[in-house]
C-alpha cells in the first residue's frame, strides 16, 4: 500500500493508462509506422518503405513489357494517322508561334519507339487541347550522326517538320566526347529552334520524356500568368522534369526543409484538434502539436514526398515553382531572349564525363549570377530506361 500510494507510481500509473495521451500517441506511432506504413507501401518506388529485395526486378521487368506495348501503340497512331499536305507538315505558316516543342531524338533500340510514344503523345494533347493551343507548334530534331538511319523520324518527317544534325562529311574532333557530343546538339537544336520558328517559349524535350496529360493546360497557366512576375520571367530555363527519388524532404536544398517545417506546422494544430476533439481534452496543448508536426513530417518523408506532390495536379494554379537543381534535361523550358543567353553560354563549355550538360546548365546560375526554377510535380514522365549515352543490358528502375 506504501508502494501505490508514492507519488513515482501514481505519475507511473497515470502515464501508462488506457486513457494516457501518452498510450494514445504511443500506439498511434508504433500502428502508423510499424504496420500500416509499411503495409500499404512496401510497393510505392520512391517510398522508404519500398521493399527493393520483393518488387524491383518485376516492376522494372512490367514497366519495360508495358513500354514496349505503349511503343507498338504509337507506331500504330501514326500509320494510322492520314498524312497532312505538305505545307502543314513542313510547319511554313509564317506566324511566330507562343511555344514551340522541340523533340531531339537520337537512333535507340527499335522495340521501344521512344520517340514515337513522345511525338504521339504530344500530337494527340495539342488536338485535345484545341484553340487553346493553336499557337503551338511541333519541330523534331534528329541529332542522330547518320540521320537516315534513324527509322522513327523517316515516318515523323511526313507529319512534323524536322531539322537534322548531319555530322556525315565532318572530320571527327579529337576532344569530342559523348558528353561534348550531346551538349553540341543541344545547343544546334535550340539554335535552330531560334532560326525556324522565332518563338516566344522553347519547350525542347529529350525524346524519352512523355507529357503528363495536364502539360498543356499548365504551361497555359505559367506562360501567361506566373511568368509575368519580373524574377520568373528574366529565368535562365525552367525545368519540367525532376528525379522522383530526388524529390525527398530531407535534402540539403534550404526550399524542401521549409516546405517540409510549414507542413508540420500546418498539421500538427490540425491533428491536435481532431485528437482533442476525438477524445474530448482542451483544443490545444503545445506538447500534442510539438508531437503531430513531428509525426506528420516523419510520416510524410517516409512515404514520399513524391506522393504529396502529385495532389498538386488537381489544378494548374497548385503546381510549384521553386529554385533548381543541377540534375536533369529530359523537359527544359526556356523564353528566346534566355535561349540566346543560354546558347552563348553553351558554346564557350566543354562538356566531359561528371561535367555533362545538365551540371554545365546549372554551373551558369553560379558563374553568370543567372536564376532558374523547377515545376513541381513533373509534367513529362521519363520512360527511357536505356539510355543513349550509358549501355545497360539490364535497367532497373532505380
Amino acid at each position: 500500500k506504501g508502494i501505490s500510494t508514492h507519488p513515482a507510481w501514481q505519475l507511473y500509473g497515470r502515464w501508462w493508462r488506457w486513457s494516457s495521451p501518452f498510450i494514445h500517441l504511443l500506439t498511434l506511432t508504433v500502428v502508423t509506422f510499424g504496420v500500416l506504413a509499411p503495409l500499404f507501401c512496401h510497393r510505392l518506388l520512391h517510398s522508404y518503405f519500398y521493399l527493393r529485395r520483393w518488387h524491383l526486378n518485376p516492376m522494372s521487368q512490367e514497366f519495360l513489357e508495358q513500354n514496349r506495348q505503349e511503343g507498338q501503340a504509337a507506331l500504330h497512331y501514326f500509320e494510322k494517322l492520314q498524312i497532312p499536305n505538305a505545307s502543314e507538315a513542313s510547319g511554313s505558316d509564317a506566324f511566330q508561334p507562343l511555344l514551340l516543342v522541340t523533340i531531339i531524338t537520337v537512333q535507340r533500340r527499335n522495340d521501344f519507339h521512344y520517340v514515337l510514344q513522345v511525338a504521339s503523345h504530344f500530337h494527340r494533347l495539342l488536338q485535345k487541347c484545341g484553340a487553346h493551343c493553336q499557337s503551338h507548334r511541333i519541330l523534331l530534331c534528329n541529332v542522330e550522326s547518320n540521320p537516315s538511319s534513324h527509322q522513327d523520324v523517316r515516318l515523323l518527317s511526313s507529319f512534323f517538320p524536322m531539322v537534322s544534325h548531319d555530322r556525315m562529311g565532318e572530320n571527327p574532333d579529337p576532344r569530342m566526347n559523348q558528353f561534348e557530343k550531346e551538349k553540341q546538339d543541344y545547343v544546334f537544336c535550340l539554335e535552330q529552334s531560334l532560326l525556324a520558328y522565332n518563338p516566344e517559349y522553347i519547350l525542347v524535350v529529350e525524346d524519352d520524356a512523355v507529357p503528363e496529360e495536364e502539360i498543356f493546360a499548365v504551361l497555359q497557366h505559367l506562360l501567361l500568368v506566373r511568368f509575368s512576375k519580373p524574377y520568373l520571367r528574366d529565368a535562365l530555363y525552367f525545368k519540367l522534369y525532376h528525379p522522383e527519388r530526388l524529390q525527398r524532404y530531407f535534402n540539403p536544398e534550404p526550399m524542401r526543409i521549409l516546405e517540409w517545417l510549414g507542413l508540420g506546422m500546418f498539421l500538427g494544430p490540425v491533428l491536435n484538434w481532431v485528437y482533442s476533439w476525438a477524445t474530448g481534452r482542451p483544443s490545444l496543448c503545445w506538447p500534442l502539436v510539438f508531437f503531430f508536426a513531428l509525426y506528420s513530417m516523419g510520416l510524410s518523408e517516409l512515404v514520399g514526398r513524391h506522393y504529396m506532390l502529385e495532389l498538386r495536379r488537381l489544378a494548374p494554379t497548385l503546381y510549384n515553382i521553386v529554385p533548381v537543381t543541377e540534375c536533369c534535361t529530359p523537359a527544359m523550358l526556356f523564353s528566346a531572349p534566355s535561349a540566346r543567353r543560354a546558347l552563348g553560354y553553351l558554346k564557350g563549355l566543354h562538356c566531359r564525363q561528371g561535367f555533362a550538360k545538365d551540371i554545365a546548365l546549372y554551373s551558369l546560375l553560379h558563374t553568370k549570377g543567372e536564376n532558374a526554377y523547377v515545376v513541381e510535380p513533373n509534367l513529362v514522365r521519363h520512360v527511357g530506361m536505356y539510355s543513349s549515352l550509358r549501355l545497360n543490358d539490364n535497367p532497373k528502375l532505380l
